[in-house]
């Protein structure tokens, strides 16, 4: 051949398509039931250890290649794992293998009836089951590796929020605990809702998708599944999958009645906070509820239906990215620890019995550890499907700031996976305390470990996927879009993931500033008029306030439009809570626009208002203020009078002469000037306008918002 046919040869070659790898994948089931009882289990206060053993518990296996790349993905039926056990298994795994340790992920389903394979407040990782599990890991990885074949895969998800609510609810102040180190802290807490008339809400969002990865073989039968639902765990008896398990085995059963190897696999999602008694309904937990059985065939059946509309392709790559982050632990001050010492002293060599006494020795294990080396990952298979994780008990939050920024449109977020690091409520719920944010083991990180995670996650996603972040969050809806018409003079959605600010959805760009005690992304009023195509969100205040300074804005023309959701029992409800006020930090309530949510003489909630040297006095009823359902105020000052509106039924009309000549510029939101009196519930669509909007105006904002 000449020189230049051997280059035309070479031109030609080059410039031909490569030939596309195959996609392939491959599944199984590794028994990692103990061989040796009794085993310790964790999952509980204190170390309990079990001699019966009800359904087996399993390490569940994916496998993935296009030809290039490898990944494996296991969930397995335990409480928790910490990174040390599993990093030894993906390294044994890793070289037998031949594919990085990078490219495996391995999570906990969370099932609280599983042998202990780490230690976590009064319960030991079990000496025999711990190396036992690592063996069985192994092999859990490298089986579904040895049965690669030719497949296609999907996405289905479907809406299950009748199966999981809020667990961790707000409590009022009034009726705050104590934390196991004698302190009056505790305004969060889980499970605090037994008792609705000493709280004021649920503390966060719950997500309520069942997601669901579908793979099926080239000629299409069923061959793997892999499921994702935020929802802690159900709690059964012995050693048991719980419905963790029921689930997996019995979408075994409907899709693959033949038993030809199709393996089903349940993850966790971000379920911190997260459980399936709705108490916004009823606090009687347990009550008439589900059985463990009833619930995953529920389950089953929500899942069989999102897969029937799945559709499948053969994707043309997959990639994997993970990071390793060094967080530090939130530990023990010198009072703190020399408490912690004296009581572990008297313990001696006894395991601790009471809640004082575990988190004592937590104090003195987080103070040796000081820091700690956790893993982040992300994986995208074609070039619609992700997969972000998190080696914590995420909450729900967390979950959805993840979806709603991956780069892929179809994503889920495995929690307690590639680690077991506890707790890692976002940093303002930290700031209510409760027992996941007790600084132990169970949750034990930094305050801004949340933040920090949830952006490893991000950027990892971006990094599998080669491509940058999005915002998928719900867009104006037309009651929002009729308030930018009417062009307020700033106009706060409140659908922020997090503070210190309320972003201005006019084109003025007011933002309000969010007082740390603020909870974010809970539902807000009317759905389908305030978001398009997703939920409203509001903010949740819990202590703190919003404001914000209008810089010249000293007319005495102005109006306020929001909607409020009271969170405050009867029982707890003494004196005002402040909804809006118009004056200077810190001045006299005396001189500023004040109203707010009060009890009258005949224990209705009304309205009150307080003007510039007037006291407060009710503005009158227009039906009753209900707690817990969304209301909308509007008050609009035109000149000396001041109208107050309740759900469009205008209330009152209050001429003030002696108004102050100098009009303050600084609106408070959910609180006083003062910084007392600060309203315990849920804000939204907060607009204000500089004019006196009219009548007609207001009973349109309010109709077009209106359930």
């Amino acid at each position: 051949m000449s020189l230049n046919r051997f280059l035309l040869a070479g031109l030609f070659l080059a410039a031909a398509p490569l030939a596309r790898a195959e996609f392939l994948a491959g599944a199984a089931i590794t028994d990692v039931t103990p061989k040796q009882l009794p085993v310790l289990v964790n999952g509980g206060m204190t170390s309990r250890s079990v001699e019966k053993i009800k359904t087996p518990v399993n390490a569940r296996s994916l496998a993935f290649s296009d030809g290039k790349e490898k990944v494996v993905i296991v969930v397995v039926d335990s409480c928790m794992m910490g990174r040390d056990l599993l990093d030894q298994a993906k390294e044994i795994a890793a070289e037998k293998a031949g594919i990085p340790r990078e490219r495996i992920l391995i999570s906990a389903t969370h099932t609280h009836t599983a042998p202990s394979s780490m230690g976590c407040l009064g319960t030991d990782a079990d000496p025999v089951y711990s190396p036992f599990l690592v063996k069985k890991l192994v092999e859990a990885i490298l089986a579904p590796l040895a049965k690669l074949q030719p497949a296609k895969i999907g996405w289905g998800e479907i809406d299950a929020g009748d199966y999981t609510a809020l667990r961790r609810w707000v409590i009022h102040p009034k009726f705050m605990r104590e934390d196991p180190f004698g302190n009056l802290t505790v305004r969060a807490n889980m499970h605090a809702a037994t008792n609705w008339d000493h709280v004021t809400g649920p503390s966060g969002p719950e997500d309520p998708m069942l997601q669901v990865i579908s793979v099926q073989t080239a000629e299409g039968k069923p061959l793997g599944l892999l499921a994702n639902f935020s929802m802690h765990y159900f709690g059964d008896q012995d050693i048991s999958a719980d419905y963790f398990g029921l689930f997996s085995n019995g979408l075994q059963d409907q899709l693959d009645p033949g038993k030809t190897g199709f393996v089903a696999m349940m993850s966790h999602g971000c379920s911190g906070d997260i459980w399936r008694h709705d108490y916004e309904k009823s606090p009687e937990r347990g009550k008439d509820g589900p059985t463990i059985e009833s619930y995953s065939a529920d389950l089953i059946a929500l899942a069989l239906k999102a897969i029937d509309g799945i559709a499948y392709e053969s994707p043309a790559s997959i990639a994997m990215s993970e990071t390793r982050m060094t967080l530090n632990y939130r530990v023990p001050d010198k009072q703190r620890l020399e408490w912690a010492q004296k009581i572990v002293a008297e313990m001696g060599d006894r395991l601790p019995k009471t809640q004082p006494e575990v988190y004592a020795k937590e104090q003195i294990i987080l103070h040796e550890r000081q820091k700690t080396e956790i893993v982040v990952q992300g994986l995208r298979i074609g070039e619609n499907i992700g997969i972000a994780t998190t080696p914590n008990e995420t909450y729900a939050l967390t979950g959805l700031k993840i979806k709603a920024a991956s780069p892929l449109p179809n994503t889920m977020v495995i929690e307690l996976a590639n680690g077991g690091d506890g707790y890692i409520p976002p940093p303002e719920q930290h700031l209510l305390g409760g027992y996941n944010t007790w600084p132990a083991r169970s949750a034990g990180l930094e305050v801004n470990a949340e933040p920090k995670i949830t952006e490893a996650a991000i950027q990892m996603l971006e990094q599998a996927s080669g491509k940058v972040r999005v915002d998928r969050r719900a867009t104006a809806g037309p009651a929002a879009l009729m308030t930018l018409d009417l062009k307020p003079k700033a106009y706060w959605r409140l659908d922020e993931f997090a503070g210190p600010r309320a972003i201005d959805s006019s084109p003025n760009g007011i933002d309000a500033l969010i007082e740390p005690r603020v909870l974010f992304y809970l539902p807000g009023p009317n759905d389908a008029a305030f978001a398009k195509g997703g939920i409203n969100r509001s903010v949740f205040l819990a202590g703190d306030r919003l404001s914000a300074r209008f810089e010249g804005m000293t007319k005495r023309n102005f109006t306020v439009s929001l909607w409020f959701w009271s969170g405050t029992s009867d029982t707890a409800l003494e004196g005002t809570e402040w909804l809006l006020s118009r004056g200077t930090p810190y001045g006299s309530a005396r001189i500023s626009d004040q109203i707010g949510l009060r009890r009258d003489g005949e224990g209705n909630r009304v309205l009150t208002y307080q003007g510039p040297g007037n006291p407060d006095h009710p503005t009158g009823t227009s039906g009753k203020i209900e707690r817990w359902r969304w209301h909308h105020l509007a008050f609009a000052r035109e000149g000396m009078a001041g109208h107050v509106f309740l759900d469009g039924v205008h209330l009152t009309a209050m001429q003030k002469p002696n108004f102050p000549t100098a009009n303050p510029d600084t609106f408070f939101f959910g609180g006083s000037c003062t910084g007392e009196g600060n309203f315990e519930g849920r804000l939204d669509e907060i607009a204000v306008f500089d004019r006196a909007l009219s009548k007609e105006e207001i009973v349109d904002l309010y109709r077009a918002g209106a359930p």
